[in-house]
């Protein structure tokens, strides 16, 4: 089949999609800012989710689903969560057949619990999963650039994309060491990571990824959705220039919360949710540890004790945990407690997508943590690897079940045009995380206007403060990249205004309850530069393909 495939984003949604491809034999580009091995997928440490039912606790599949749409809040596509769960076992048994070391006992394949989730469904490498599982993908991807099915562009980063009468013909990329803005004619797909990298300091993954693909998407018209529900990590501790991760895994191998009332150790968690206790879903968590590091009868400091833990857990399962603690740290988590604080970890919201992962623009597709669609209100841990692995393969079949748009896309890579004179050439030619000297003092009022508004608590004051913050911003003598980002900024406030309710990641003071009249998607897209949100129906479940009724795991 002719034509190539133009993928921006070299993680474990990138590489899903272009061996999936390449086994059918068809050709695609993977464009990204830096080498896979350097993704955001590379920092996944606990766990990827399949109901194999190893520990024989009865689970499957439609146990996956229950867990997954409560978690989210029922705000998920019910019908895409029942694809996902559904080709989890098949998805892991690949993973191991590509080399995947995969946790064993007495050389049977064991996982371990993970918030949020009732049975024990968390295939897991120690807690460095997600290298595992880049590295083996990597493998997979290499033979077929041997091949010629697979091409690199390696330090290039997406300058626009080609949209012409509402459809995406393919994306201008811009070397940035100097070199050329290139345009790839074909269709596109969208796997760039999350938004985290916008709070900048804050955040526990790669400050690389600022959103700024889903910012250019964005102003091109393409519809966004729950950009409101942003994932706090609850056991995070700063250090330079970032957050590091205490990985779920360890309160999922007995890691236990605490804080300090009236000088005694309170296990808050163990009192307050008594059946899942420290395992409750994240949102969960990071708002109790907020609500007890302002209660004054604590000493406003949340502390992670992993001392129950035994030693034979700490040698086969946690080692690289440990040492991580004891190298940035310099705490031994086996015998001391570790202060730990929410932070920015992961977000639900992105590009809106249905079931085949296309966008709102014909030919533009979207796959991983950029997109919108499985995870609802609130992600449950071990989800995002199968989300990004999973929507990387759907996202593919899709385009290969569509001829045409590999028909208009048959020019090869070498015969792309060459525009060195295209407008956007200037911004784009510098690396993502290093932004100009003029456009510091944006960054640093976008991040600002954030972190003060969207914290794991929220209101209304706070959040029309950051709107006029943003809206104040002077964009004119910033990089097109700059000016875009505080779009999305807007955007994400406005969703988060717009949301009369407390949900899942999203929790107002000023509306403390769950409102069934945003039991829906918030949907927001750019209009002369304003955002404009609505609310969309959620998908019903199709009981005739097979998906369950999504409360019927609901628990009295």
């Amino acid at each position: 089949m002719p034509g190539r495939v133009v993928i921006i984003g070299a993680g474990l949604a990138g590489l899903s999609c272009s061996l999936t491809l390449a086994r059918e034999g068809v050709g695609s580009v993977l464009v990204s800012p830096q080498p896979s091995e350097r993704a955001q997928s590379v920092m996944a440490e606990g766990g990827i989710n399949a109901a194999l039912d190893l520990m024989g606790q009865g689970d499957s599949p439609i146990e996956h689903f229950y867990d997954t749409m409560r978690g989210g809040c029922y705000l998920a596509d019910p019908n895409a969560v029942w694809g996902l769960v559904s080709e989890a076992p098949a998805i892991v048994e690949d993973l191991r057949m590509l080399g995947v070391p995969f946790q064993t006992e007495g050389g049977r394949m064991v996982q371990r619990p993970f918030g949020g989730q009732r049975k024990i469904r968390t295939a897991f490498a120690k807690s460095s999963t997600g290298k595992a599982l880049v590295t083996a993908m990597i493998d997979a991807v290499r033979r077929y650039e041997a091949q010629g099915l697979v091409t690199r562009m390696t330090h290039y980063v997406l300058s626009d994309l080609a949209i012409r009468d509402g459809a995406c013909d393919g994306a201008w990329v811009s070397d940035t060491r100097g070199g050329d803005t290139v345009l790839l004619a074909g269709p596109v797909v969208l796997a760039s990571g999350g938004l985290s990298g916008i709070y900048g300091p804050l955040t526990t993954g790669t400050t690389v990824n600022t959103g700024d693909v889903a910012a250019i998407a964005y102003s091109s018209g393409v519809e966004l959705s729950n950009l409101e529900f942003v994932q706090f990590h609850p056991t995070t501790v700063p250090i330079t220039g970032k957050r590091m991760l205490v990985s779920e895994a360890a309160r999922g191998e007995g890691g236990r919360l605490f804080a300090l009332r009236d000088g005694k150790p309170w296990y808050f968690m163990e009192e307050r949710y008594p059946e899942l206790g420290n395992l409750m879903p994240r949102d969960v968590v990071s708002r109790e540890e907020a609500t007890v590091m302002a209660d004054p009868s604590c000493t406003g400091q949340v502390w992670l004790d992993m001392r129950g833990i035994g030693r034979r857990i700490w040698r086969d399962r946690l080692s690289d945990l440990r040492e991580e603690c004891r190298h940035y740290l310099g705490i031994d988590p086996a015998k001391k407690p570790i202060p730990v604080e929410p932070g920015i970890h992961y977000s639900m919201g992105g590009l809106l997508v249905d079931e085949a992962h296309r966008t709102s623009v014909d030919g533009l597709y979207a796959a991983g943590e950029c997109c919108s669609q499985y995870h609802g209100a609130n992600r449950l841990g071990g989800n995002s690897l199968l989300g990004a692995l999973r929507g990387g393969r759907v996202a593919a079949r899709d385009i290969m079940g569509h001829e045409g748009l590999l028909r208009d896309a048959a020019r090869e890579l070498s015969g792309a045009t060459r525009l060195t004179g295209f407008s956007h050439a200037s911004d784009d030619k510098v690396d993502p995380s290093m932004p100009l000297a003029c456009d510091r003092a944006a960054d640093a009022a976008i991040r600002q206007a954030l972190t003060e508004s969207m914290g794991v608590v929220r209101d209304g004051p706070s959040l029309e403060g950051a709107m006029r913050a943003l809206e104040g911003i002077d964009a004119h003598g910033c990089s097109r990249r700059l000016a875009r980002r505080k779009g999305l900024a807007q955007a994400m406030v406005a969703s988060a205004f717009s949301r009369e309710e407390s949900r899942g990641a999203h929790w107002r003071t000023d509306f403390p309850k769950a409102s069934e009249g945003y039991h829906a998607l918030t949907v927001v897209r750019t209009e002369a530069g304003v955002p404009v949100t609505t609310l969309r129906a959620i998908p019903e479940a199709r009981r005739e393909d097979g998906c369950p009724d999504p409360h019927g795991g609901d628990v009295a």
